[in-house]
């Protein structure tokens, strides 16, 4: 991605896209100008991309504004020198608006695309569909797509898409059909979920944004709830140690362990809390496993707990802020009564629930939801996909996923993968970007979710910590590179934390 994307934290779905384009031009700017400036855009981004002494490009045209964009591209490099062949996908009579504008001003070599001959090329635009395809691509579309493909394989040169590849749903990431694999995808204003969400991530390949003459005051009327995770959107409520402050300022996060064969996820999710910030870590231990976790812990602390009983009665000290249970603590009842009395506490207590603590309730999910709603603090679920289906419905896009999960559970879901979605109940979306393939390793769940119950404990808002902790668990794999295991990802922590502040 273009790093200059990553300071526009807004992701904006088709519709709204649509909307601040109709509240532009209902504000005075005539919609062509805004594809001047889209079309110039793409010419530059053909021309940065164009092989050394490269000179012919094949600009594939759809029906609507994405192929007016690709009319005023071939313009402007025809203008510019370069031998430019434009090729339409249906009847150039029917174009409308801007778009037929934009083709009138073109006065060089049109062809249908169907029939243009890429062995010549150079570089080709796709310009076929934008983000607001509403249907899957067949007949001739599907066989364009699939010889520009075939071209680009066979060829090794480049592709380069407007706005997204066409194919490519803008709002879900999903593949209509087929869709072009692009080299570079330009868009405008803002991101579009899909630029982000897989597979439509691998198929944009670079993501360049460009500044068309939208303002940002037109944010203010279609109030997007969907943000890139980016620093820029929890920054503002990182805790940070205060020069007055002391440990317990900084909270106190509970971490739970396994039997004596399976503690180390836990002590990798209590040392994950304490790097994230918080001011003191326990892990509580069956007693059969209290030996091999006091072998392993230093700046942890540690203490027995047997049952959901011994757990209630530690939780009215009010300082233990923070609970973190799931992570190789084994499936059943037992696990089911932890988390339980963990969200029957008081004291405005953040609850972590992630793996086995998840996988427990498959079959109660309604006691579940219920025990969440009823709980004074905040609480957060980190499952993968396959855990997701256990206790949601796994049907729609991720983003759509994770907000029902969040409404109907009252939880805020983070709902991990490559493309990492965190969805509050009131409506807020955050989706990652860039996470390191890396993280797909035993163990960095397990991190992840300490991350979140560390940043919990020094009471950030559980929207901010989870989309906090994706990305910082994301940073500490790129910081520490090649050969990661989980064990390297809370001792990257320190260098992310270096870079943010």
């Amino acid at each position: 991605m273009d790093a200059s994307a990553q300071t526009f934290r807004e992701l904006l779905p088709p519709a709204l896209m649509a909307e601040a384009d109709r509240l532009t031009i209902a504000a005075g700017k005539p919609g062509i100008d805004l594809m001047e400036r889209a079309g110039r855009a793409v010419a530059d981004a053909v021309r940065q991309a164009l092989p050394k002494g490269g000179r012919s490009i094949v600009i594939l045209c759809g029906p609507g504004n994405n192929g007016g964009d690709g009319f005023v591209a071939a313009r402007i490099l025809r203008e510019q020198g370069f031998d430019v062949v434009a090729g339409l996908l249906g009847d150039r009579a029917k174009l409308s608006g801007d778009a037929a504008l934009a083709a009138d001003a073109w006065t060089g070599r049109l062809t249908s695309a169907a029939l243009v001959d890429l062995d010549k090329a150079d570089i080709a635009v796709d310009a076929l569909f934008g983000a607001g395809l509403s249907r899957d691509l067949d007949g001739r579309a599907r066989a364009i797509v699939e010889r520009l493909n075939l071209w680009r394989a066979t060829t090794g040169r480049k592709v380069i898409a407007v706005d997204v590849p066409s194919g490519i749903d803008g709002e879900t990431g999903a593949i209509r059909g087929v869709a072009v694999e692009a080299d570079t995808s330009v868009t405008f204003f803002r991101l579009k979920p899909g630029h982000l969400l897989m597979p439509g991530r691998i198929n944009c390949g670079r993501v360049v944004l460009e500044q068309i003459g939208i303002g940002a005051s037109v944010l203010e009327a279609i109030k997007p709830q969907c943000f890139l995770n980016a620093p820029q959107l929890w920054k503002t409520v990182l805790p940070l140690p205060r020069v007055d402050g002391h440990k317990y300022s900084r909270g106190h996060a509970l971490a739970f362990s396994g039997p004596l064969h399976r503690t180390g996820a836990a002590r990798l999710t209590a040392r994950a809390a304490l790097r994230a910030g918080a001011g003191l870590v326990t892990l509580l231990s069956p007693s059969e496993a209290l030996a091999v976790n006091a072998a392993h812990l230093t700046a942890i602390m540690l203490a027995p707990c047997e049952d959901a009983p011994q757990l209630s009665g530690m939780l009215a000290d009010a300082r233990l802020n923070a609970i973190v249970l799931g992570p190789a603590l084994g499936i059943g009842a037992a696990t089911r009564d932890l988390a339980l009395a963990a969200l029957a506490s008081r004291h405005r207590r953040a609850v972590v629930l992630d793996a086995d603590a998840l996988t427990s309730f498959s079959d109660q999910r309604e006691t579940l939801f219920a025990a969440i709603r009823g709980h004074d603090g905040p609480v957060v679920l980190t499952p993968h996909d396959g855990e997701f289906a256990r206790l949601f419905d796994p049907q729609g896009s991720k983003p759509q996923r994770a907000l029902r999960a969040a409404q109907s559970s009252g939880a805020t879901i983070l709902l991990k993968g490559p493309d990492t979605v965190v969805a509050h109940p009131d409506g807020r979306i955050s989706i990652a970007t860039d996470l390191p393939p890396a993280l797909a390793t035993a163990g960095s769940g397990d991190v992840l979710a300490g991350i979140v119950c560390g940043l919990l404990a020094q009471s950030m808002p559980a929207f901010e910590a989870a989309s906090a902790a994706v990305w910082m668990h994301g940073a500490a794999a790129r910081a520490f590179g090649p050969g990661l295991i989980a064990e390297d990802l809370p001792e990257a922590l320190p260098s992310v934390w270096r870079d943010l502040v």
